[in-house]
């Protein structure tokens, strides 16, 4: 049949390859999807963000190209229709992360140990010390020092005390930081 006689869709590429959010994408080692409240305040402000504002917003727009008549090649449709699928997406996953997510407020923890949400001062072996903060995975920042409790250094980290020593696994090696500070 002549390609001239197929009906194109308005380009739903990500279905037609079978592109879907996989569930494994919201699996947290360890099954738990901490979060402090900051992180889980930032979620559900982006949540409300794309649902009371971003998405009635692109409806209307859709609506206003839709009514100018043919969807094939109107590019404000097509375009349109693929960012609802986009933020569609993204209510999906921010409302399974918030489901997920189990707050765990830094504020409460004992200060003697590393544990979720401290902010930790290390010394590496050349003697230059760098600060970090235990966060959940989607609070992750690493220019602002804000690491994964689920990162080999967050792993590293935790359950330590003042003035331990311990070992972090990279691809270059072994490396032994010491803890001076927890806040």
């Amino acid at each position: 049949m002549s390609k001239a006689f197929t009906r194109e869709d308005d380009g739903d590429l990500d279905d037609d390859l079978g592109v879907e959010e996989s569930d494994d994408s919201l699996k947290v080692p360890g099954g738990k999807n901490y979060i402090t409240p900051a992180g889980a305040k930032r979620l559900q402000d982006e949540l409300s963000a794309i649902l009371y504002v971003e998405r009635p917003k692109l409806c209307e727009v859709i609506a206003w190209a839709a009514s100018n008549g043919d969807r094939s090649e109107n590019a404000d449709y097509i375009y349109g229709k693929r960012r609802l699928r986009e933020i569609d997406r993204r209510i999906r996953f921010l409302t399974k992360r918030l489901e997920a997510a189990e707050i765990v407020d830094p504020e409460k923890q004992p200060k003697d140990r590393v544990l979720f949400g401290a902010r930790v001062t290390v010394e590496d072996e050349s003697g230059e010390s760098k600060t970090y903060q235990i966060v959940g995975v989607d609070e992750t920042d690493a220019a602002n020092g804000k690491i994964s409790w689920t990162s080999p250094v967050g792993k590293a980290l935790l359950q330590a005390k003042v003035g331990d020593s311990v070992v972090l696994h990279t691809p270059k090696g072994e490396h032994e930081l010491e803890i001076l500070k927890i806040e």
